[in-house]
């Protein structure tokens, strides 16, 4: 299965779950940028569920013929932050627009629907070109944040869902980016090669129980 880098733990405590109840399925989960993926089923990689960070993906899979018929499905709404190291003297709500930040993280925009977010936020906030040099571009957006805790960068604007991971939560502070600033960010799946497992584990994303998962990792859930 691919999936996209904000769902690194939040999709492996899913899995946790749907392999204690389906010991028999070989789930095999693949992180990357959302964009990355696309390409790569359109170029017939072998996965058979992809989930993505937005929902374009997903649909645009669909209408070219490339994915299960009426397989598209909306599991979250990510949220973004910018994130700084614990022991950072850039306090995160303030660090995009403070002298001493020398290079900001964020996901390419080119691929990455969390480097659009970022950058759309970075424009409404109106401190884009103030940082537009000093951008350091991840592969996707697990790699942002990866930027930021080896010292490549000094903040960056990473998925929520990242921020709030256990491994991560003590590490740094983080500070919501108000959900105005950005465009909301439907993040959607769709089966590519159908299968009865494929089927189960997009029900147990979509279930109760994982809904509460999503959430507990910052995910909104699609009606809100």
């Amino acid at each position: 299965m691919a999936a996209a880098a904000d769902l690194r733990f939040a999709l492996d405590e899913l899995a946790r779950g749907f392999r204690s109840s389906h010991p028999a399925v070989d789930l095999r989960l693949a992180y990357g940028s959302s964009g990355n993926f696309f390409a790569q089923i359109r170029n017939q990689a072998p996965f058979d569920l992809f989930l993505s960070a937005d929902v374009a993906y997903p649909r645009q899979l669909a209408q070219h013929g490339l994915a299960a018929p009426d397989s598209v499905f909306v599991y979250g709404v990510g949220r973004i932050a910018v994130w700084v190291p614990a022991a950072s003297p850039l306090d995160p709500a303030t660090a995009l627009q403070s002298p001493a930040l020398r290079h900001l993280a964020i996901a390419n925009p080119q691929h990455a629907p969390y480097g659009r977010a970022a950058e759309a936020a970075l424009h409404s906030l109106g401190f884009y070109e103030r940082v537009r040099d000093k951008l350091v571009l991840g592969e996707n957006v697990a790699q942002t944040l990866e930027f930021v805790q080896s010292g490549a960068a000094d903040a960056g604007i990473v998925a929520l869902s990242l921020a709030l991971a256990p491994p991560v939560r003590g590490q740094g502070r983080y500070w919501e980016v108000p959900r105005e600033n950005y465009p909301k960010l439907e993040q959607g799946g769709v089966i590519v090669k159908d299968s009865p497992a494929a089927r189960d584990f997009r029900a147990w994303i979509l279930s109760p129980a994982g809904s509460r998962i999503l959430n507990a990792y910052g995910f909104s859930s699609p009606g809100n």
